[in-house]
């Protein structure tokens, strides 16, 4: 490796961390800034804002890659994914000094989603580029090796978020960080900002992109030449399907998934599940390079479609395992104190709510959802049409109300009565408040997260050579960055949610992951059948 190229994958790759850094950081605080953002706002219209926040991030980053993609392939992929981080690192440092709801009213929350949008439309834009970039830099018989220090960042800049918040929030302690401590991870990015454009500022542009410019080569629509042309539309759609659809949820579950799990499932206190998570991180991210490298030998598919086949046959175990060594308590209680939801199917809802515009308010969706968010897991039983939903905790049972017709101020006190008559019947069946710390295996637990960790490594070390390996020069940055950021921003962003309106619905804590059971056993079959390797590829052409 050269001193040039060591540069450029140094450059690129740290430049990307900040980035992901950025973007992940809402996430990690999202509790905290809804408290500071919404909480002027009634309840509903609060956590409508809190989702829409979360959801724009993602929802945007498809839109990134069309803009950012075509001028990528127009004027260069240097000066996009300068712009691209500059908009990521401005937009991230305003967030740090925005004042709250209680200085500026409903300004507050609308400009948050606005910079959220920023956000997810600089990120659709960054990781193409990047790859492109560095894979356009590389030796044809190392691209796995060089792109696949890309594919550390996204983990890279998820580690980094939680090692700055853990930090700050035990220097200063809980109090102040929860006050105005949690802007300082925010104000932070505008130093990394400056050192990532100081050193992309002293990159050149990439030599495929030079080549083609200089034989006029280039496209000049690279958003129709790439999706208005089924030859190479077919393969976008093999892109998405066959690679990168599966790649995203199991990057999705083996990271963010694993975490929600353990703290909203198996109520691990957040500080701890952090410091598990890091650690899995930490043990399992050298393995991106291993992979990447690895894809220079024996081919970039067969080790994507390895993990995903791997994920899809033992996710179920695995999950299963950590609710035996992180809370055994709630296992056990599983065990021997079933539940039954007695309802009118009719009237039980699938509660998928990602930008909560829907409410679920039928008797069996309240006792749904409050069986879902303590996991309780419980049986369906059928009862007559227009029957009040009944739960059965041991002999007791209990009746749900129906909502549609209440008042706000009516439906939250029956609520809080109910919650408050199932939440001491599930204690006193023995379903933990929390997980206990003395009765967490923590070495088994890390072992289980770094194996899922591991799994992630294999289906995206080598993705980014291999999506960049598929697509001509003149319309690699577009083409490329579409189905990874559908892939990644929609399958993998609205994993959370489904999994959760999963659970709801079959009563098990265990089968959401059934989604990325099945997207990931799409992807396998579809990357089988129909998605070339591509390692040999000249990417010049």
């Amino acid at each position: 490796m050269t001193p040039e190229e060591r540069k450029v994958i140094f450059a690129s790759s740290l430049g990307t961390v900040f980035e992901w850094y950025d973007f992940y950081l809402y996430g990690s605080l999202a509790t905290i800034i809804a408290a500071h953002f919404f909480s002027g706002v009634n309840p509903t219209a609060g956590f409508i804002f809190a989702l829409l926040a979360f959801a724009a991030g993602f929802a945007v980053r498809p839109f990134g890659a069309l803009v950012f993609g075509r001028l990528g392939d127009l004027v260069g992929r240097k000066y996009t994914f300068l712009i691209t981080i500059l908009i990521m690192g401005m937009s991230t440092f305003l967030v740090g000094v925005l004042p709250s709801y209680a200085s500026i009213g409903m300004a507050a929350p609308i400009i948050l989603i606005g910079l959220r949008m920023l956000q997810g439309l600089a990120l659709g834009g960054e990781y193409g580029g990047a790859a492109t970039y560095v894979a356009e830099h590389a030796p044809q018989n190392r691209r796995g090796f060089y792109t696949s220090w890309i594919q550390t960042t996204a983990t890279m800049g998820l580690f980094l978020s939680l090692l700055i918040i853990l930090g700050i929030r035990t220097a200063m302690g809980e109090e102040a960080f929860l006050a105005w401590g949690w802007r300082i991870p925010f104000l932070i990015s505008v130093v990394l900002l400056g050192i990532s454009v100081w050193i992309r500022m002293q990159l050149n542009e990439s030599p495929a992109f030079k080549k083609m410019k200089a034989e006029g080569t280039g496209s000049k629509a690279p958003l129709t030449d790439s999706f208005a042309k089924w030859g190479n539309l077919r393969l976008v759609l093999l892109a998405l399907f066959g690679l990168a659809a599966g790649q995203a949820v199991v990057w999705y579950t083996g990271q963010f998934y694993a975490l929600f799990f353990l703290t909203k499932t198996l109520a691990i206190e957040a500080n701890s599940a952090n410091i598990m998570i890091a650690l899995g991180l930490l043990i399992g991210t050298p393995f991106f390079v291993v992979f990447g490298a690895l894809s220079d030998r024996i081919g970039r598919k067969p080790i994507i479609m390895a993990g995903c086949l791997i994920a899809a046959l033992t996710y179920f175990p695995v999950f299963k395992a950590i609710t035996h060594f992180a809370n055994p308590a709630l296992e056990a209680a599983q065990a021997s104190a079933p539940v039954t939801i007695i309802a009118d199917p009719a009237t039980c809802s699938f509660q998928f709510n990602p930008v909560g515009v829907s409410s679920f308010t039928s008797s069996c969706d309240v006792l749904k959802a409050f069986m879902a968010s303590n996991a309780v897991n419980y049986n369906n039983q059928k009862a007559p049409a227009g029957t009040i939903a009944k739960a059965k905790i041991g002999n007791e049972e209990f009746t749900a109300f129906e909502g549609q017709k209440l008042s706000k101020a009516d439906f939250s006190a029956r609520s809080a009565e109910l919650t408050k008559s199932l939440t001491e019947a599930i204690r006193n069946h023995g379903y933990p408040a929390k997980a206990d710390p003395s009765q967490i295996n923590y070495v088994m637990v890390v072992a289980l997260l770094t194996f899922l960790v591991i799994l992630v490594t294999m289906v995206y070390g080598p993705i980014a050579a291999m999506l960049v390996e598929m697509f001509p020069t003149r319309i690699r940055y577009t083409s490329m960055s579409m189905p990874y950021h559908i892939g990644n921003g929609w399958f993998g962003g609205f994993l959370p949610p489904v999994a959760f309106a999963i659970v709801a619905a079959t009563g098990n804590i265990y089968d959401g992951l059934w989604y990325p059971i099945i997207i990931a056993s799409m992807t396998l079959v579809i990357g089988v059948l129909f998605v070339k390797e591509t390692k040999d590829n000249d990417i010049n052409a």
